[in-house]
């Protein structure tokens, strides 16, 4: 690949290559062969300019190092076709300024034609707008816009004032095409902003030796005839085959059913659905990066249907003042007979500007949102998020951190603390949950080796795992799971053990063989260091009651109860009893926010009027829930989200009352002759862009 070094500095290095000879294709291809290559953190490309904006680690990579991959590229990859093929075809980025242009030349260029020429192109661009009111009224829609706009013009050509006709149906267009390029990029912009998230998937390899490795790389890089794999609780991100391993998969959000499906080798799979249980290992047949963008494109054209109750409160009064527009513009001929003066109050309309602008600030706050790190499903989340007056937080990983710690560990038998750890943690990394994680981290730590000998591994949603070792059944999980469902004997100081935790406010994990306790794992996990006042945001915000309900022991609850000054808090709860009071609380009128990060909170986040998945919860949690935070931000998250939808639901509302002032105004300037219809239009076409723009505004600059 001929490239050039423009610009470059430490962990920063811009490449211009040659456009004539590197399609847009190709280039999209070379950045994603770049962008798997170890130490590259970013990369992008303006297919304009034709060059390549590299970040990468400068403690493992050099400028050397980047030319060198650059070199690398030859047509052996960049004209692959297989490969060309994988990826997305960069689209042009429309120009709306060369848009206008041209329409504005082709308009005035008309007026220099013969006669008989004009007169045709007249009819050809007057027609339809004519058609679209003729057949709104056929439909029984007489108060529509269209009908406004399509008697203003008929209006105009009855009086063989046939100038003023083509004026107001090139200032029409004119409004039409930027409505359409600021919808579109709204659209657009927030489809980007999603799309940017860095989606890992793992990526399964079969060395020259025959030894199957797995690495995680970006989705992006993903193609077709790859092979990933897919476990308990994750999303599958890709079109494809099943070719090994078995698994019940919940397609929910494909065909609508509840109940997960059995797969197993050679069904086929697709991307958006759920691995409820199992571990599958999936020949991709869709590229992901395609699959990907048609998921994030169908939520949003889904958002378009959750709309807030002020974007439906705004369309409803749009569509109620056009029949006073037709009666001013009635009025107006009956006291004036002055046709100039009837067409200026019909070219004036509020429901441009409502229609317009109301989902152009839901777009936008979704996109601010993004921009945050938060991704939201759809206006009427933030809405209800903004009107919740109960919080239900779940605790382990949502109210506490997200790495909790093992503080302890106690044995029983013959059994050693490095013996029971290493079995505890060669069940535990199957799941992503963050007790499991701390426990994984502690034989890490101690540098314990726990290689795969145990038989499939069985999750028992909110209780615990269950499998065998060395032909000996073994159970881990909640003292409920152990003590209760799988009848173990409760050792004789087992209570003294429970209380000291209940002291210091720590986990138990049971770990049992043969119906027999071999270890207890005592697990410290600490209250986000923000909990507190974010809960205490909450209150001031208008939340009256934040709930903490959790499957932790009394003591571990009350622990994190009283540091983060909840108001209330319900113990060794079942996902059930999430459930439960989250619907209770609903029938007596709350509306409810349920926050939480594992698999066994997806019922409750259902359940909610809003339901809020942290940053780092599983694939299945987060596919349920309706607002997805940051794993950065946290809980803060929580906060900004209430504010963004307590300003969006404000800024519709100042826009609504501001675009029926204005456009009132500019009426009462067309009834006294102050202005023309072509000025009119002109003043109505820029006040709708204006209200667009001020719709764009973000919000939380200052949501702290």
């Amino acid at each position: 690949m001929d490239f050039t070094v423009k610009h470059s500095l430490p962990g920063r290095i811009r490449i211009r290559y040659n456009k004539s000879k590197i399609s847009r294709r190709q280039a999209a291809l070379a950045q994603s062969l770049l962008s798997v290559q170890e130490g590259m953190t970013n990369i992008t490309v303006n297919y304009t300019t034709g060059s390549f904006l590299i970040y990468y680690d400068s403690k493992s990579l050099s400028e050397k190092h980047i030319k060198a991959f650059l070199m690398a590229l030859s047509d052996k990859y960049l004209k692959n076709q297989e490969m060309l093929e994988a990826v997305d075809e960069p689209q042009e980025q429309e120009s709306l300024v060369f848009n206008l242009a041209c329409m504005t030349v082709w308009h005035y260029f008309k007026q220099l034609l013969p006669l008989p020429v004009r007169i045709v192109l007249r009819v050809w661009s007057l027609g339809p707008r004519i058609l679209k009111g003729v057949e709104q009224i056929a439909n029984g829609n007489v108060f529509k816009s269209e009908v406004l706009d399509a008697a203003a013009i008929s209006m105009a050509l009855i009086t063989g004032d046939t100038k003023t006709a083509s004026n107001i149906n090139f200032l029409l267009n004119i409004g039409d095409t930027i409505e359409d390029f600021t919808k579109k990029k709204s659209y657009s912009d927030l489809a980007n902003r999603l799309l940017s998230q860095n989606d890992q998937v793992q990526l399964v390899e079969m060395g020259a030796d025959g030894k199957v490795t797995e690495k995680s790389v970006p989705l992006s890089v993903v193609k077709k005839g790859d092979m990933v794999a897919v476990r308990t609780g994750n999303v599958i991100p890709v079109d494809g085959e099943v070719i090994r391993g078995e698994g019940l998969v919940n397609q929910a959000s494909i065909t609508g059913e509840p109940l997960a499906v059995e797969k197993r080798d050679g069904t086929s799979v697709f991307a958006g659905t759920v691995v409820q249980e199992g571990e599958l290992f999936i020949e991709v047949r869709a590229v992901g990066s395609q699959t990907k963008v048609q998921n994030i494109l169908t939520m949003i054209d889904n958002s378009q249907a959750l709309k807030v109750s002020s974007q439906v409160r705004s369309e409803h009064l749009a569509d109620s003042l056009v029949k006073y527009n037709f009666l001013l513009s009635l009025g107006v001929f009956l006291f004036t007979r002055n046709l100039t003066k009837v067409m200026a109050t019909l070219m004036v309309d509020y429901s441009c500007a409502m229609k317009l602008a109301s989902p152009i600030a839901v777009l936008s706050a979704m996109k601010e949102a993004a921009e945050n790190g938060i991704i939201v499903k759809g206006g009427k989340f933030l809405e209800d998020a903004s009107l919740a007056d109960t919080v239900v937080f779940d605790k382990t990983g949502t109210l506490t951190a997200a790495t909790p710690q093992l503080s302890r560990i106690i044995t029983f038998g013959n059994h050693s603390e490095n013996e029971v750890l290493a079995t505890a943690a060669c069940l535990e990394e199957h799941f992503a949950h963050p007790i499991a994680t701390a426990v994984v981290h502690a034989a890490a730590e101690r540098g314990l080796l726990h290689p795969e000998e145990h038989a499939k591994v069985e999750y028992i949603v909110a209780h615990g795992i269950a499998t065998t070792l060395g032909g000996k059944k073994l159970v881990i999980g909640s003292r409920h799971f152990i003590f209760d469902d799988e009848k173990v004997g409760e050792p004789a100081e087992l209570d003294v053990i429970q209380k000291e935790a209940i002291q210091n406010g720590e986990s138990l994990l049971y770990l049992a063989e043969e119906k027999n306790l071999i270890g207890i794992f005592a697990i410290n996990d600490p209250v986000r260091k923000n909990a507190p006042a974010i809960i205490k945001k909450l209150h001031q915000s208008g939340v009256r009651n934040c709930v903490m309900i959790t499957g932790d022991d009394e003591g571990a609850a009350r622990n994190a109860a009283k540091i983060t000054k909840i108001d209330h808090y319900i113990s060794r709860a079942l996902p059930e009893d999430k459930f439960k009071y989250i619907e209770e609380q609903k029938k007596l009128g709350h509306k409810v926010i349920m926050i939480g990060d594992g698999i066994n909170d997806a019922p409750a986040l259902a359940a909610a009027d809003t339901g809020i998945a942290m940053g780092d919860c599983a694939d299945i949690t987060g596919e349920t829930a309706d607002i997805i935070l940051s794993a950065e931000d946290g809980l803060e998250g929580l906060f900004k989200t209430r504010v963004l939808g307590t300003r969006l639901i404000e800024k519709i509302d100042t826009n609504n009352r501001g675009i029926v002032a204005v456009n009132t105004t500019f009426m009462l300037l067309g009834l006294f002759g102050i202005i023309s219809p072509s000025v009119a239009a002109i003043l109505h076409n820029a006040s709708t862009i204006a209200f667009s723009v001020n719709a764009m505004k973000p919000v939380l600059d200052d949501a702290r």
